[in-house]
C-alpha cells in the first residue's frame, strides 16, 4: 500500500494537535526481542519483548523524569502495534497522534545478549515497509509534531523513506512559531544503503536544527571530520551542538553560555562557535550499550528545559545515559531527579571518581555519596 494508505488515530489522551507538552518526539518505534540467554540467534530458543526507538526512548525517559511529552509516529494495525502504543502510553506519553496503518506490519527486530558497542553480537531487523517508513507530511499531524517547547528528531526517520525525509525537512524548516528543534544525527548507513547522499542529507538536516547531538565517531564515519573542533567548524548554524565521545566523555558548543558562568565545568573556553564545555563521563559497569545515545539526549533535553547550566546538561546526560548502561534492555528508569541533582552538583574531583553500576539508580539522594568509588 502506498504512502497514503488509511489510517486512524489511537484514541489514547488528548486529541491530536491539542495541548502545548515540554517534548515533541516523531520517529519510528519497533518491538525488540531479547534473547533469554547468551548466544547466537540461530541457537536462542526463546526470546523476552520489549519496545525500542530512538524518538520514543527519549519521550519516555522525558516522561518518567518528570516532562510532558507526546510521541508521534506510526504502526501497523496488529498487535505489535497495540503493543507499543500500550506500553509508551505507560511510561506516562501522550499518543493521541499515534497513526495506525492497516495495509503495513510494526517493524520488530531481534538482538542477541552481546553489547552492540562490540562486535560480538548480531541485530536481525525487520522494518522494511514498516507502517512507520510510509509517513509524510501528509498523513502526519504536522500540529500535533510543532506542539511542543522542543521537537526531538533523529536521523534514522530521515532514512527510512523519501517520504520520512520530507516529512523531516518541513519539520526542520524555518518558520515562525517553530518549537526547539533538537536532531540527534544517529548515522546508521545500513537504512541509507541503495539511497545516496545519506551523509550530506544528514549534514543538512543538522545545520537546520536548534540542539545537535553527534557521535565523535559517527562524525568521522560519515563526514571524515576528526575532533569536536571540526565537528563545530562543519556545523556553525545550531545554538548548541553536543558531540559525544562515547566513555571519555562529551563535549558542548553553546552560543547562548557565557564562558566562566555557573558550571561551567573544565575545558571551557569561548569562541565564534559559542562557549566550548567538556564534561567527562563517570565510570560505568557496562551491561549493554542499546539506548544510551537515546538516554543520554533525554537527560541534556531534561536539564535545558529546566534551565541549568552547559556543564550540568552534560552531566544529566552522562547519569541518564549511566543508567541505561546498566541495564540489558532499549529503556531504563531514569535516575531520581534528587539524585542526579545531587550527583551532578559534585565538585569535579568528586565526579572523576564516581563509579556506577547496575541498580545504582535505585539509591536514595540522601546516600548518593554510597555510589562513589572510595
Amino acid at each position: 500500500m502506498g504512502d497514503e494508505s488509511p489510517d486512524t488515530g489511537t484514541g489514547a489522551g488528548v486529541a491530536p494537535g491539542t495541548g502545548t507538552v515540554d517534548v515533541v518526539a516523531l520517529g519510528e518505534s519497533m518491538v525488540t526481542f531479547l534473547p533469554t540467554r547468551p548466544g547466537r540467534l540461530a541457537d536462542v530458543p526463546s526470546f523476552e519483548r520489549g519496545i525500542g526507538g530512538a524518538e520514543s526512548n527519549v519521550a519516555c525517559v522525558l516522561a518518567r523524569a518528570g516532562h510532558s511529552a507526546r510521541w508521534v509516529g506510526r504502526v501497523g494495525a496488529d498487535g505489535f502495534g497495540d503493543h507499543l502504543v500500550e506500553a509508551i502510553t505507560a511510561y506516562g506519553v501522550d499518543t493521541s497522534a499515534v497513526r495506525r496503518d492497516p495495509g503495513r506490519p510494526t517493524g520488530v527486530y531481534f538482538r542477541t545478549a552481546g553489547d552492540r558497542a562490540t562486535d560480538a553480537h548480531e541485530v536481525a531487523y525487520y522494518r522494511a515497509g514498516s507502517a512507520a517508513s510510509a509517513m509524510t507530511a501528509r498523513n502526519t499531524d504536522l500540529a500535533a509534531a510543532r506542539s511542543g517547547r522542543v521537537l526531538h528528531l533523529s536521523g534514522i526517520t530521515a532514512a527510512l523513506s523519501d517520504g520520512c525525509l520530507d516529512l523531516v525537512r518541513e519539520l526542520t524548516a524555518p518558520r515562525t512559531g517553530r518549537p526547539l528543534v533538537s536532531f540527534d544525527v544517529n548515522h546508521r548507513p545500513a537504512l541509507w544503503r541503495g539511497r545516496p547522499g545519506g551523509p550530506r542529507v544528514l549534514l543538512d538536516l543538522a545545520r537546520r536544527a536548534d540542539i545537535v547531538f553527534v557521535g565523535d565517531d559517527e562524525a568521522r564515519d560519515a563526514w571524515g571530520l576528526r575532533g569536536a573542533r571540526a565537528i563545530r567548524e562543519a556545523l556553525p548554524e545550531p545554538a548548541v551542538l553536543v558531540v559525544k565521545d562515547g566513555g571519555r566523555g562529551a563535549v558542548v558548543f553553546d552560543r547562548n553560555a557565557g564562558a566562566g558562568g555557573p558550571g561551567s565545568g573544565s575545558g571551557a573556553g569561548e569562541g565564534a562557535d559559542g562557549t566550548a564545555v567538556f564534561v567527562p563521563a563517570p565510570g560505568v559497569d557496562v551491561v549493554a550499550a542499546v539506548g544510551a545515545g537515546d538516554a543520554f539526549a533525554a537527560g541534556f533535553l531534561s536539564a535545558t528545559l529546566r534551565g541549568l547550566p552547559a556543564r550540568d546538561r552534560l552531566r544529566h546526560g552522562h547519569l541518564t545515559a549511566a543508567a541505561a548502561l546498566t541495564v540489558p534492555g532499549d529503556l531504563a528508569e531514569p535516575p531520581a531527579r534528587r539524585l542526579a541533582d545531587r550527583l551532578t552538583a559534585l565538585d569535579d574531583r568528586a565526579w572523576e571518581r564516581l563509579r556506577l553500576g547496575p541498580g545504582w539508580t535505585e539509591a536514595d539522594a540522601r546516600a548518593a555519596e554510597e555510589v562513589r568509588t572510595p
